[in-house]
């Protein structure tokens, strides 16, 4: 109440704009897209996170465009506005570029989903979480600095651990087997649609739904 009176006075808002804002600020998500930019990258286990905001944004019938510190998409769903992000910074500064966006578009963190590659999931599955430790991930290690927390959603793609000792860069910056190849027709759709649940339907009943599966 004190808060609210304060910006009433220092910008001039009455109560039902404010509450009018808190609530628009609700309905707004920014999901993001792990991976490195370059044509080089496109097909490699680090990049899942491009693929999948790749194959969401398709699905709903948006596209990309360049943007500071990444190309942006924005959509509709269910009267939620849905901003998606593919960092241009590479992976090991993507914090940068999260951090802008959350700032531009007065996102709250609880409705943010940062999708990534995990060495420590098998193949296919997904993790859905609202918080965590960056597990050794340069791309959410560089995000949990930048925000000094690792209080936030998201979303990892198993690629499993198929490599020997000392060649854990290699692996994640390989590119799919074929086997792997064909399992995605059936892995990017699925996770599609657990982004899709987590705008529509919230975190905890997502975490239900998808995790493991």
């Amino acid at each position: 109440m004190i808060f609210t009176t304060f910006l009433k006075r220092l910008f001039g808002f009455s109560t039902k704009q404010l509450t009018e804002k808190e609530n628009n600020s609700m309905k707004k998500f920014l999901i993001v897209g792990l991976g490195n930019i370059g044509e080089k990258y496109a097909n490699t286990r680090h990049n899942i996170g491009f693929k999948i905001v790749d194959a969401f944004v398709k699905e709903y019938e948006s596209s990309f465009e360049t943007e500071k510190l990444g190309d942006i998409a924005k959509l509709k769903i269910k009267g939620k506005t849905v901003i998606v992000l593919k960092p241009s910074t590479y992976m090991n500064l993507s914090g940068k570029a999260v951090k802008y966006w959350m700032q531009k578009e007065n996102i709250q963190v609880e409705n943010l989903l940062i999708i990534t590659d995990d060495l420590n999931i098998d193949f296919g599955k997904i993790r859905i979480k609202g918080k965590g430790s960056s597990g050794g991930h340069n791309g959410l290690k560089d995000i949990q600095d930048k925000f000094n927390t690792g209080a936030y959603p998201r979303f990892r793609f198993g690629v499993g651990a198929e490599y020997s000792k000392g060649r854990q860069v290699d692996y994640v910056l390989g590119e799919w087997d074929s086997d792997e190849e064909s399992a995605m027709i059936e892995r990017i759709p699925f996770s599609v649609k657990a982004v899709t649940s987590f705008i529509t339907a919230g975190l905890a009943n997502t975490m239900n739904e998808f995790n493991g599966k």
